[in-house]
């Protein structure tokens, strides 16, 4: 994990966590200014809502990564909470390298153009978005689109990529330059709380792409820990460990 905390008690309790669930935390950079916080509440039927408090996040750098981070086996998980420009550079970098790109556009910035949009697109390999966020990238790029199916359709043919929508209890989709389209379903579950389930699902994805599996098991994978993931209540505390999803896989055959 790359990224900034302060110098204060949220940031050493950020660093511990990663440490203590086998993260390499060593490119993690205490900055002067405080520690990013989120403010969370769930609603009785698990829905959250987030009031972010940006701070140390906001300064990472490109530079705190160092050259070797950049190779062809590099998988690169980018989102929209640290500087936009400096994800950019790193995405460039790694596509330099002949390494892959994923690029989970959460939250929307307010402040995001078209530039923005065809710049990311044109650094990554795996966009993902929920239903909503779709809808607003592919809004943002002068496209006019009706649902979350035909943005994604739009995004993964603009960039030549493959957009990735996360749509709650409808599973996942995945859609690619040439028109393909992949769905799995999620689990049937009553949730508990949401809080999290998207970073899940890129979290999981993510490794299983570094894995080499195919597009449809990373989907499946990352489905199954989106959905254990909201029977817990917590963000970082309620995401499952691995251990948890092959007992799912096993009962399940």
């Amino acid at each position: 994990m790359a990224g900034r905390v302060g110098k204060d008690g949220f940031g050493d309790r950020a660093v511990e966590n990663l440490e203590r669930n086998g993260v390499d935390a060593s490119l993690m950079v205490r900055a002067p200014e405080p520690t990013g916080c989120a403010f969370i509440t769930v609603d009785r039927g698990g829905e959250n809502a987030i009031t972010v408090a940006s701070g140390a996040n906001m300064s990472a750098q490109v530079a705190d990564l160092p050259a070797a981070c950049f190779t062809a086996d590099t998988v690169l998980v980018l989102q929209m909470e640290v500087p936009f420009a400096q994800s950019l550079e790193a995405a460039r970098k790694t596509k330099a390298a002949r390494g892959t790109v994923i690029w989970n556009v959460a939250p929307v910035p307010e402040k995001m153009t078209g530039d923005m949009v065809r710049d990311m697109l044109a650094t990554t390999d795996y966009l993902v978005v929920n239903e909503h966020e779709a809808l607003d990238v592919a809004v943002t790029l002068g496209v006019s689109v009706t649902d979350f199916e035909m943005a994604a359709r739009e995004l993964a043919r603009s960039g030549g990529l493959i957009c990735v929508v996360t749509a709650g209890g409808e599973g996942a989709f995945a859609f690619a330059q040439d028109g393909g389209r992949v769905h799995v379903p999620s689990l049937k579950i009553e949730p508990i709380d949401t809080t999290g389930a998207g970073d899940t699902f890129v979290g999981a994805f993510a490794c299983l792409i570094s894995e080499k599996a195919p597009l449809p098991r990373a989907l499946e994978m990352a489905c199954k820990a989106a959905a254990l993931k909201c029977l817990k209540r917590g963000a970082q505390d309620g995401m499952p460990v691995r251990s948890a999803l092959n007992v799912l896989n096993q009962g399940a055959e």
